[in-house]
């Protein structure tokens, strides 16, 4: 079957074609238009579908979207109506663009494929299998596993905000949901927002800001007692109850109510830009410790329920790799697998899979071993002309060193030296994470690197912590973990061994000052805890960029690259080499590798497009 999955009109609009099962290309909308988490309708993400499977829309035995519009609608009207007359203002706004748009979404959807080639509307096969459904099928149909219990999770779908489903074969059962608006994405999304974050951007901000909590101090204890007995009651199966008192996403145009929050609490909520500090901290630990416990409980009442040895994972919540690790670490499941674009772009991918699975009854075959992601590698990639004629418009400086050894040498000595590298090669990663093919590396060994790539090239807080790329068959080395990584959606643990201990009063100092100690012998990716959020790279999925490291390991006896997304805050990461040339030439990035070319900072003409990201950017 050849299939076209979309999700669109929310956020992280994305499409996907599947032949048979196997995915032959997939890419958000954001990577072409250049807006952070485009909902638009990912008009040219289906263009470079169609042009990568070279078929026509035509062809395809069927569209699927990610969720079902009426059951969003009906979950809209009846949340008005039971909190009316409050959210009236929201009411007057939402409901014409239901109306107008969302309510007849068939139609849009059907012109919006006219507006890339004419098709047979007759003959149009549209799909819609549920929003939670499309989670779950991205997770167990994309995973190894022939048998599986599925967790998703996320802010909400339909009416659904959390379920757990059983994988068998070709077939979904879904067991147990947890329904709007008592949702764990929504309160983490609400605590994003609390602590001056952009929600659906700025949550795994939370997730790397809560190590920075004083862990035994009272503070975390009384923030979680206080959140507990009046914001959120996790139900003993992992379910939560929330106290719409203290939220307003259900009729009112902010997360929180935020006069009871503070009064609560004890803090304000934290404006935009406004400096961090302990309290912040210790507020987010407490609330990812909540997070943690609901995720973990849902996990057991999954295996319960499903009795497999086997879990997968999708949803936004899924993408929190601090809670998928006390998961794996708590051992109610033996193999774990999360899908890497969790959020609700990886539902195009779903819709894509139930369509193949459940309406056409296809054959599912798998090893229990492989899945079948391809390492993520599934956007655009570019050859040699196209770079050339980059190379042409901004009579850029390149040296083109077609024997691969080479180039691999020249980039791990500059790595070593201390530049700063961009990394752009072969196909884009389809997800959030950059996973070596659309990166900025560096040299982990670096205790200046962390506080350089934040602040002068990524310009975005120093608190945030930069991911390990590590070579598989050396990470037991480096990490206390057994297992693979491949998405970077596991942390670990930094080996006691290469660590060093820090002053005796290291709890006392302010939070920037936390970050001028050297923590192991890999710096600039030990977080303030000791952890890492790891990525291990296999040969198989990614030879150049394991080789690359290889050639680093030589120089340096260090297996390890700093691997963080190749963009500046509040960008989506670069999809084409103009994007990446361009964002070379804005930041204080010192060698950028495309392909075979490799640019040197200081050889390049002036650049007089410089660009105020802080305008042109949205703050993620």
């Amino acid at each position: 079957m050849k299939i076209l999955g979309i999700s669109a009109f929310y956020h992280d609009s994305a499409a996907v074609i599947t032949i048979d099962g196997k995915i032959i290309a997939a890419a958000q909308e954001e990577r072409f238009t250049r807006k952070k988490h485009d909902p638009s309708f990912p008009t040219n993400t289906i263009k470079f579908c169609l042009q990568q499977s070279g078929l026509q829309i035509n062809e395809l035995d069927a569209v699927a979207f990610y969720d079902k519009p009426w059951l969003k609608f009906e979950r809209l009207m009846m949340t008005y109506y039971m909190y009316a007359p409050k959210g009236l203002k929201s009411f007057v706004e939402a409901v014409p663009v239901w109306t107008k748009e969302k309510m007849f979404l068939k139609k849009i959807i059907e012109e919006e494929l006219t507006s890339i080639e004419k098709y047979d509307y007759a003959k149009l096969n549209l799909l819609f299998p549920s929003h939670h459904l499309s989670h779950a099928a991205s997770a167990f149909y994309a995973s190894p596993f022939n048998n599986s219990a599925i967790l998703t999770i996320d802010g909400v779908g339909e009416w659904a905000t959390a379920s757990i489903s059983l994988g068998e074969g070709k077939d979904i059962t879904s067991l147990k949901e947890l329904t709007f608006p008592h949702s764990l994405g929504l309160f983490y999304s609400a605590i994003t927002y609390y602590l001056g974050f952009r929600v659906n951007s700025g949550e795994y901000k939370v997730m790397g800001l809560a190590p920075y909590g004083n862990s035994d101090s009272k503070q975390v204890e009384e923030y979680k007692q206080k959140i507990k007995e009046n914001i959120i009651d996790i139900k003993d199966d992992g379910s939560c109850w929330l106290n719409q008192d203290y939220f307003d996403y259900s009729t009112g145009m902010q997360m929180t109510k935020n006069d009871k929050w503070d009064k609560l609490l004890g803090i304000e909520k934290r404006q935009p830009e406004q400096e961090l500090n302990q309290q912040h901290c210790d507020f987010a630990l407490a609330c990812q410790q909540i997070t943690e416990e609901s995720v973990i409980k849902m996990a057991q009442t999954a295996q319960t329920l499903t009795k497999s040895e086997n879990l997968c994972l999708a949803g936004g919540v899924a993408l929190n790799c601090v809670a998928n690790t006390k998961i794996l670490l708590s051992k109610i499941f033996k193999n774990i697998w999360i899908q890497p674009a969790s959020g609700d772009a990886g539902g195009a991918l779903g819709a894509a899979l139930a369509a193949e699975y459940i309406y056409f009854d296809s054959q599912r075959i798998t090893d229990n071993k492989t899945d079948i992601m391809q390492g993520s590698y599934l956007g655009p990639s570019f050859c040699d002309c196209e770079i050339t004629k980059l190379i042409k418009q901004y009579k850029a400086s390149a040296e083109h060193i077609q024997d691969e050894n080479e180039l691999l040498q020249k980039t791990a000595q500059a790595i070593s030296n201390g530049k700063v590298i961009g990394w752009f090669q072969g196909k884009a990663e389809w997800g959030p994470r950059a996973l070596g093919n659309r990166s900025i590396i560096g040299d982990p060994r670096n205790e200046q690197m962390q506080m350089k790539m934040n602040l002068k090239i990524k310009h975005r807080e120093s608190f945030r912590p930069f991911a390990p790329s590590i070579t598989i068959e050396d990470v037991e080395k480096y990490f206390d973990i057994d297992t693979e990584s491949p998405y970077m959606l596991l942390t670990s643990q930094v080996k006691k061994d290469i660590c060093f201990d820090l002053p005796g009063n290291y709890k006392d100092f302010a939070v920037k000052e936390k970050l001028y100690f050297k923590r192991s012998s890999i710096p600039a990716v030990t977080h303030i805890d000791y952890s890492a959020r790891l990525q291990t790279v296999s040969q198989d999925t990614n030879p150049r960029y394991y080789k690359l490291i290889k050639e680093f390991q030589k120089i340096t006896n260090c297996p390890i690259l700093i691997n963080t997304s190749f963009n500046v805050r509040g960008e989506p990461i670069v999809s084409s080499p103009e994007d990446a040339y361009r964002c070379f030439m804005n930041t204080e990035m010192d060698c950028l590798v495309i392909g075979n070319f490799f640019f040197e900072k200081d050889k390049q003409p002036d650049w007089t497009e410089k660009t105020n990201w802080k305008q042109e950017f949205i703050l993620d």
